[in-house]
């Protein structure tokens, strides 16, 4: 947003070196992107074609400029599409601080604004300037500048009544005009000509940020300057209401196959959207993709790492060669109809090399490869109805879609996601409280949190689902985290223990729920080797591996830090190695000899009410 100085005298221009350092607007303040230099140099050409324009946000002071550039910002550079803003307050702070607010000055301020636009946009990028430029000869030359370059040039009239922005007024500049300490305030005592035939007009007063930027994209896709595809909506495979009972008739009429629980838990993935683009189980060209590229290719690089697939045995795959369509079985019940089906030979020690980087048959996910069956079966699902585990937990099994309603809802405008398939330590919670604290700091006003525990297969000394249900409940009763801004839910997937292969996974699923940051810790998705006992993966892989993977350009990963108990500070803190005699590394088995045998940790480590809930999962085995 551009503000004011206490003048609006004529000043004299000068190339003088003196005034090229000099601050002479008052009352203007930084205004921080959304957007770190490392995400935007990620994908910067990332989508073919030439983009380059600039979107010109004109508007009253407190009309909703800075607000809807930093947002449209945000979400061009998630969807791949190089951009950048330039704002009022942030453009007086450097290039032209020398600039007052006379009628002369800011027709010069608003020349050199169109001038380094055109440059932006002559770069490829989508350049999105964001002032009052209360003139309209001053906009009119601004689109001459870019008509003589062959540039398109979209002047976007942000229009909210003086009276509203009056009520805004976040700094207090409306109130001081008023009061006549600041002269020449646009709106109060200087004119405002409204844009005649703006390209948009967006009523700020009467439509939220996200209905704002829905309609530049729609404008932007109209000009084709944004791509169609850059948003997909998430895929979801449940047989539409209308068709339902005619599928449900053919699915009695056609040859079956009987799947398992884990299988029944792919097929709720698949159906929920979380595997978007996904058709259904992968057929053998998007196998080969995954497994050697960790991306489908199709239509555009997605990351997508793990197999996605439905194994069968050599007898279902003589019986079942040929035919159209499938249904599948699970605990005698038809959930899901496979049409088109594709045979191809499962490859197990080749699939398990790629995917976990092992062979070991002892590890349990590897177990499980090893023991199905010699043949995959890809092809279109479709699923009959949606799918109840009827364990009290179903409440919490969101689908992507429906979380994207939650945090429409929550009026969220960053989610950062923390997966997890253990109970929450204070180390954890000290790790999300500070990405919130420093999203707060990057101008985020409502950032929730998504704590999604993975409630899919785990091996069995993991604490299952619903204990750590109770125990992730028990964090959000003591206030360890906010209940306000944090939203608890189920994951579907099985865990595979594959480490920085497996994560890009949980990473990406996050992203179609609409997730933009997503938190990971160390040795993500890891476990010991079953023959040695050391780490599988090396822990910190994961994390590098996520800043490096392709088809991830809507989140950004937010690294772990080391936490460990500070026993001076008698809390879990941010590891220091100066001061390494004063911090004790609780590690996982550690705690849960503790818990087994009835201990107590020190006070901080973990919320009390939290701890108990540990305990009594662990006396429970004793008494079973």
């Amino acid at each position: 947003m551009e503000t004011y100085g206490n003048s609006h005298k004529k000043q004299k221009l000068s190339n003088a070196s003196e005034s090229w350092g000099m601050q002479r607007a008052t009352n203007v303040t930084y205004q921080a992107h959304h957007v770190s230099r490392n995400k935007r140099g990620q994908v910067v050409g990332t989508r073919g074609g030439f983009r380059g324009c600039t979107v010109w946000l004109s508007g009253l002071s407190g009309a909703g400029k800075t607000t809807v550039s930093m947002a449209l910002e945000e979400y061009l550079v998630c969807h791949g599409i190089p951009c950048y803003t330039l704002d009022g307050d942030n453009i007086r702070q450097g290039l032209n601080k020398n600039l007052g607010f006379s009628p002369e000055d800011r027709e010069e301020n608003i020349r050199r604004i169109a001038e380094v636009a055109r440059l932006f946009a002559d770069a490829g990028l989508v350049c999105i300037a964001s002032f009052i430029s209360p003139y309209s000869r001053d906009r009119l030359n601004a689109r001459k500048i870019h008509e003589a370059a062959g540039l398109p040039f979209f002047e976007v009239f942000v229009d909210a009544p003086l009276h509203v922005c009056e009520q805004r007024d976040v700094k207090g500049l409306y109130k001081k005009a008023r009061a006549g300490e600041i002269r020449g305030f646009t709106g109060i005592d200087s004119e405002y000509e409204k844009p005649e035939a703006p390209e948009l007009v967006l009523k700020t007063d009467s439509c939220n940020v996200n209905e704002c930027i829905q309609q530049l994209i729609d404008l932007l896709q109209e000009r084709d300057i944004v791509p169609v595809d850059a948003s997909y909506e998430v895929k979801e495979l449940y047989v539409q209401e209308n068709k339902l009972d005619l599928a449900k008739a053919d699915a009695q009429t056609l040859p079956a196959v009987q799947i398992g629980k884990v299988d029944m838990q792919w097929v709720q993935v698949l159906a929920e959207g979380w595997a978007t683009p996904l058709n259904g189980f992968m057929r053998e060209r998007e196998f080969l993709q995954c497994l050697h590229f960790d991306c489908l290719l199709d239509g555009g690089v997605i990351n997508l790492s793990v197999p996605v697939v439905l194994p069968v045995s050599t007898a279902d795959k003589e019986r079942l060669d040929g035919v159209t369509a499938m249904a599948l079985v699970y605990e005698g019940r038809r959930v899901a109809i496979l049409r088109n089906p594709e045979f191809y030979e499962h490859r197990k020690e080749e699939r398990c090399a790629r995917q976990w980087g092992t062979t070991c048959k002892d590890h349990p996910y590897i177990k499980m490869v090893m023991e199905s069956g010699d043949w995959l079966v890809g092809g279109d699902l479709q699923v009959l109805d949606k799918i109840y585990w009827n364990d009290g937990l179903d409440q919490y099994r969101l689908t992507p879609t429906e979380l994207k309603q939650k945090f429409k809802e929550m009026n969220a405008d960053a989610i950062f996601a923390f997966q997890l398939r253990n109970p929450v330590h204070n180390g954890h919670a000290l790790l999300m409280q500070d990405t919130h604290k420093r999203l707060i700091e990057r101008g985020y006003r409502r950032p929730v949190l998504l704590l999604h525990p993975l409630g899919g297969w785990t091996k069995d000394d993991d604490v299952p689902l619903d204990w750590r249900m109770k125990q992730h409940a028990a964090v959000l009763e003591e206030g360890v985290l906010n209940p306000e801004s944090t939203i608890v839910a189920i994951f579907p997937s099985p865990m595979m223990y594959a480490g920085p292969t497996e994560v890009q996974w949980h990473c990406r699923a996050r992203m179609v729920a609409g997730a933009n940051f997503y938190i990971v810790g160390r040795d993500p998705a890891g476990m010991p080797h079953p023959a040695t006992g050391k780490d599988l993966y090396e822990p910190t892989h994961g994390a590098k591996v996520l800043t490096m993977a392709p088809g991830l350009i809507t989140l950004e990963i937010v690294p772990f830090k080391v936490a460990a108990y500070n026993k001076v500070k008698r809390a879990m803190d941010f590891y220091d190695p100066a001061n390494r005699q004063d911090y004790d590394f609780i590690s996982g088995t550690r705690m849960r000899k503790m818990a087994r045998e009835g201990e107590n940790p020190p006070d901080g480590f973990m919320a009390p009410k939290a701890w108990a809930v540990l305990k009594e999962y662990y006396k429970s085995l004793e008494k079973a």
